[in-house]
């Protein structure tokens, strides 16, 4: 459906529905330190700072970035139909739109579906995730922590607000007319550097040493990114969420468990 310029005009309100997502974000932070704790020991040891120092200061900094992110992304996304439905609905107390439905199930199910996919290609577990003697069960608990990073901070930062700046950017050249195919150029593009964003903890921790780990990182997370990308666009931000969790459930905790 194309968006004419009055209809653009009338921007919603995104600045408590942002700090949700900001306040979000520091939690998943912080969930995700027993993981980086036991993924890079070494390099956190070597720090110049106190650890706790270090701690709080990347937690803060992931909150306020987050927050910013999305409300960013809300501002240049929401008028072409890239927001949160549901969150807006409870957060605003407002009914939410009916012509906005609900495909949880079929969330659950591509996140599952890429997160296998993944794993049938490149196995990623502990052993190939830094090993260091961590029990399977020990990377299982968390690696459920630090799927609430991926399911909540990756997908601000990836889907809401980079896929969102882009079909505005692809609009603001196309007179402010939204088609289909800025949508599928957004999601292509933000899901491969999506991927490329998983390139500094693969370099940390010694998975990307060739050109072949290197591309295969890259493509092989941009997998997870195109699925989540195409339920942010046609279901909303909850819906990429919820199968960004589900797949680092079965990267992060099913597959240490099995393997262990």
């Amino acid at each position: 459906m194309s968006s004419t310029p009055h209809e653009l005009s009338t921007r919603k309100p995104n600045l408590k529905l942002a700090l949700l997502f900001g306040i979000a974000g520091v939690l998943a932070t912080l969930a995700l330190w027993p993981y980086l704790l036991a993924l890079m020991p070494q390099k956190l040891a070597a720090l110049p700072l106190p650890l706790p120092v270090v701690m709080a200061a990347q937690t803060a900094q992931a909150g306020m970035l987050c927050w910013l992110l999305a409300w960013l992304g809300l501002y240049l996304g929401a008028p072409y139909g890239l927001d949160a439905p549901w969150l807006r609905a409870w957060i605003y107390r407002r009914p939410r739109d009916p012509s906005q439905g609900a495909r949880w199930w079929l969330a659950i199910l591509l996140g599952v579906l890429a997160a296998l996919l993944v794993t049938g290609l490149f196995l990623f577990g502990p052993k190939e995730a830094g090993g260091h003697g961590v029990a399977a069960v020990s990377w299982a608990w968390r690696g459920f922590l630090a799927s609430f990073y991926g399911g909540i901070v990756e997908e601000v930062e990836f889907r809401l607000f980079l896929v969102g700046a882009l079909v505005w950017l692809l609009a603001r050249c196309n007179r402010c007319v939204d088609r289909p195919w800025m949508f599928v150029l957004a999601i292509v593009l933000a899901a491969l550097l999506f991927g490329a964003g998983h390139l500094p903890a693969a370099f940390a921790t010694g998975m990307a040493h060739a050109p072949l780990p290197i591309v295969r990182i890259v493509m092989l997370n941009a997998l997870v990114g195109l699925a989540t990308g195409g339920l942010f666009w046609k279901y909303g931000l909850e819906h990429a969420m919820l199968a960004h969790f589900c797949a680092d459930l079965v990267l992060h905790v099913g597959v240490p468990l099995a393997l262990g």
